[in-house]
């Protein structure tokens, strides 16, 4: 199985928006904090390793 890199979320706007307006007003640490929890939750719902691991690594950023 390889990771779905195609257009998956029904409405990716409301998405956006909601994960926009859960960062209003918070200070950067807090988002690094939420943000990080998110990711951590998410994964764990993924469950499988190959997915993570292939995720990290089209996430990491290139540098040139």
């Amino acid at each position: 199985m390889s990771l779905n890199l195609n257009a998956n979320i029904p409405n990716p706007d409301n998405f956006y928006n909601r994960l926009i307006d859960m960062q209003r007003d918070l200070s950067e640490e807090e988002v690094q904090m939420m943000n990080a929890k998110l990711i951590l939750l998410l994964a764990n719902h993924i469950g499988e390793e190959s997915l993570l691991f292939e995720a990290m690594d089209l996430a990491k950023p290139i540098h040139s």
